[in-house]
């Protein structure tokens, strides 16, 4: 982890990012008090489909809450 002032961080800008691509984590900070963290963005974390055919939802999935449970989050008894 690296931190750097506001000033550093603009003047360095393109270093940082290229820190931040390899996965170091770079804290950029304001009079020494950290206030913002540069870290890569992953895009690949997330795979649609990922979970098919390994899940399964009820049929009554959408049906009502039994009571105790309604009333608990401020619902109407059914």
């Amino acid at each position: 982890m690296k931190m750097v002032n506001v000033h550093q961080a603009k003047t360095e800008l393109s270093r940082l990012l290229e820190a931040a691509e390899t996965g170091e984590e770079v804290i950029i900070a304001r009079a020494g008090v950290p206030v913002a963290r540069l870290v890569p963005v992953r895009l690949d974390e997330r795979v649609p489909g990922r979970l098919a055919g390994k899940l399964r939802i009820r049929e009554d999935f959408d049906a009502p809450l039994p009571s105790g449970i309604a009333e608990g989050f401020g619902g109407e008894p059914a």
